[in-house]
This record gives C-alpha cells, sequence and structure tokens, in this order.
C-alpha cells in the first residue's frame, strides 16, 4: 500500500468562496432556530399535524436533531431513529411525501430508495462534514488508484460517492459487513471517516485503506478530559460512538451507533453515564430512562474555542417552523419546492445497489441467516 491515504482538508468556518459559504459552521450556527415558546410549539405543532394528513407526508427525525422534532415524529405516526433505519421506514412508509429532518445525505438516501416520492427538508443546507470532506471527484480518482479493492462507504456520504461505491454501510451495521467481507478475502477501500474505518479494521483485522475525514463532533472528544470526569464521577458508565478518536474509544464501557448506545444505556446496570456523542441524543436516553443520569463527555474547548460543542450544527439547523413551512408549500400554485431534495436519476441507479446490499444484508441477519453466506461473490450480495 505505497499510495498516499488522501486528507482532503475542508476549512468549516471559512468554507470555499463557491460555496457560498454555505457549509460552514458559522452560517449553521447563524440559522439555527430560536427556541420558541410554549404557546408557538403547540400552534406548530399543531399546524403539522394537519399538514401531515392534507399531504399524505411523515416525519422521519435522526436522534440529533431537536426534541420537539423528535417527539413529533413519534406522535405522528413517523420514525426517530439512527440513518439506517430511518432509510428504511423512508423506504416501506406508503405516504408520498417524506419529511427528513437531519442533514442533506439522510434526505439524499431517502430519495435514492424512494424515488416516486417527495423529499423535503427543513433546509437543505444542513450539511456534514464527513460529506464534505469526502468530494466525489477527488474519491473516484482515489478508487481508481485501488481496482483491486471492495469501495465500503459510510452512508455520511454524497449520492454521488454512494453511486461509485460497492457497499454502503451505517455504523450500527458496518462492522457486521466489513467481517463478512473480510471472511471472504476481500481488501476494503473506506471512506469517509478515519476514526470509524480505524476502530473497524481493530475490531476485524480486515485489510482496510482508509479516507481520512472526520466528523466535527465527535473528533473533537478529548480522552485527557474523559478520565478526568471519570475520575470524578467512578460510578458512571462511559457510551462512546465510534466516529470518536481511538483513544476515546478506548475508555468506552460500550462503543457503537446511535441505537447501539440507546440499547446499552437501557441494559447497564449503572444509576450514571457519560456519553460521547452530539448532545441531540440526550432527548431520547432520558426519555427512555428517567430513573438514570446522562451526562456530555468534554470536546476540546468551550464556547467560541470549539467548532461543535458535542452538537451538530448542521443538525441544529432543523426546526419546526421549517418542517411547517416545507409542507405548507408543497404542491400550492406558485410555490416554489426549493426543499426538495433532487439527486439526479442516472446517480439514482447507481447509488441504490450499494444501499440495497447493505438493507437487504442487515434484513437478512435480522431473519437469523449467516453473515458468510449474504457475500459468496463481489457484487452477488
Amino acid at each position: 500500500m505505497s499510495a498516499s491515504i488522501p486528507s482532503v482538508a475542508v476549512e468549516y468556518d471559512m468554507p470555499d468562496a463557491q460555496a457560498g459559504g454555505v457549509c460552514s459552521t458559522q452560517y449553521a450556527w447563524a440559522k439555527v432556530p430560536p427556541e420558541l415558546s410554549h404557546a408557538e410549539r403547540d400552534a406548530l405543532k399543531a399546524r403539522i399535524r394537519t399538514l401531515l394528513q392534507e399531504k399524505n407526508a411523515v416525519m422521519v427525525s435522526h436522534y440529533y436533531v431537536h426534541p420537539d422534532l423528535q417527539d413529533l415524529a413519534e406522535e405522528t405516526g413517523g420514525i426517530v431513529s439512527d440513518s439506517l433505519e430511518m432509510a428504511r421506514f423512508g423506504r416501506d412508509h406508503p405516504a408520498q411525501t417524506l419529511v427528513v429532518s437531519g442533514v442533506r445525505f439522510m434526505g439524499e438516501t431517502a430519495q435514492i430508495l424512494s424515488p416516486e416520492k417527495t423529499i423535503l427538508m427543513p433546509d437543505l443546507d444542513a450539511t456534514c462534514s464527513l460529506d464534505l470532506g469526502c468530494p466525489a471527484d477527488e474519491f473516484s480518482a482515489f478508487c481508481d488508484q485501488h481496482p483491486d479493492r471492495t469501495v465500503v462507504v459510510y452512508a455520511n456520504t454524497s449520492a454521488a460517492v454512494k453511486a461509485r461505491a460497492d457497499w454502503v454501510v451505517t455504523s450500527s451495521c458496518a462492522l457486521d459487513i466489513v467481517r463478512a467481507l473480510k471472511d471472504k478475502g476481500h481488501k476494503i477501500l473506506w471512506a469517509p471517516d478515519r476514526h470509524l474505518g480505524d476502530y473497524i479494521q481493530r475490531e476485524t483485522g480486515a485489510d482496510m485503506l482508509l479516507w481520512q475525514g472526520n466528523c466535527i463532533v465527535h473528533d473533537e472528544f478529548k480522552a485527557v478530559e474523559l478520565e478526568l470526569l471519570k475520575a470524578q464521577y467512578p460510578q458512571a458508565k462511559v457510551l462512546v460512538h465510534p466516529e470518536s478518536p481511538a483513544a476515546v474509544i478506548a475508555l468506552a464501557d460500550a462503543v457503537g451507533s446511535t441505537s447501539a448506545i440507546l440499547k446499552a444505556a437501557q441494559e447497564l446496570d449503572a444509576p450514571l453515564f457519560i456519553v460521547a456523542t452530539d448532545k441531540g441524543m440526550m432527548h431520547k436516553l432520558r426519555t427512555l430512562n428517567p430513573g438514570k443520569t446522562f451526562i456530555e463527555a468534554p470536546t476540546a474547548g468551550d464556547s467560541a474555542t470549539c467548532k461543535s460543542c458535542a452538537h451538530c450544527p448542521w443538525m441544529a439547523m432543523n426546526g419546526l417552523a421549517g418542517v411547517a413551512q416545507v409542507l405548507e408549500n408543497l404542491g400550492q400554485a406558485g410555490a416554489s419546492n426549493s426543499q426538495a431534495i433532487a439527486v439526479d436519476s442516472a446517480i439514482i441507479d447507481r447509488a441504490r445497489l450499494p444501499i440495497d446490499r447493505m438493507l437487504a444484508f442487515t434484513a437478512a441477519i435480522k431473519a437469523g441467516q449467516q453473515p458468510g453466506s449474504l457475500v459468496p461473490h463481489f457484487g452477488a450480495a
């Protein structure tokens, strides 16, 4: 492996002028909706409930968005979940319109799996540092340099990057899929998160070439500060998302996706947990575990000196007012459908293949099939 491993520098606070500034964290924080009064919140929720029925729409929300969007999704027959179950739910739900509260790659994935549906997002500028740090053209060129490797990409990527992949994975299924590929003799080209890739490599022993991207939220968790917090609360269990640095993962009592973190919090016998993932996760953790206490793992810096302070600025751009607005504009004469996701049909056709492989694999695992039988040959799963 003599080829250099790519590291794409993306300055999230001062992006390329061609991007119009829309990807910067400063831009994102400036667009975070203000907190609503109880009366405003109740009025918007009531309006959205009516609109969802009128427009044959359903809400699909990620664990990291505002609690209001999580609660309303569940109250109206939608879902709050990780990106894997968001994708599966949106594909299988009969509604013709999906309102995806999260970041852009989630909306694109929904469009890829349901091209016949309208996919709306409260703010299409809500992006992801992993997506930004893995430009499709540069990534495709890197793949071309390593034709002997099976290309496995994280769901936190653009539709164009997914279209270049053999497999798409989420943090909840990546270990199983890479382990199955490794057992069949595959060498892996992985993108974009270097921390998650390194974790998978250590856990599976797979031959992996890693793209050097990172999540600005999880990359800021620091082991030294976490050790100090553990010393302060020796009875606490530590829950860590694998997008975190290896030194942070090494301190964990449980490592896994958002769904795995929820499961661990419910099953581990402890009154107190330190959580190293986006603080948006705290709402569901506390709701499902009313007798337990959850505190945020420390990040590098505080307030103005950290990029995320444990909350994704692009996730924070989602709000009730945005959901109401996109639903109100849907189908209105003369109204722009500017908040609808649009993915080129040629990209949809190619990107759907690796996503379908992932969904078929995870469904088969749930049904009790052995992982090795799901990847008998390259591209056969």
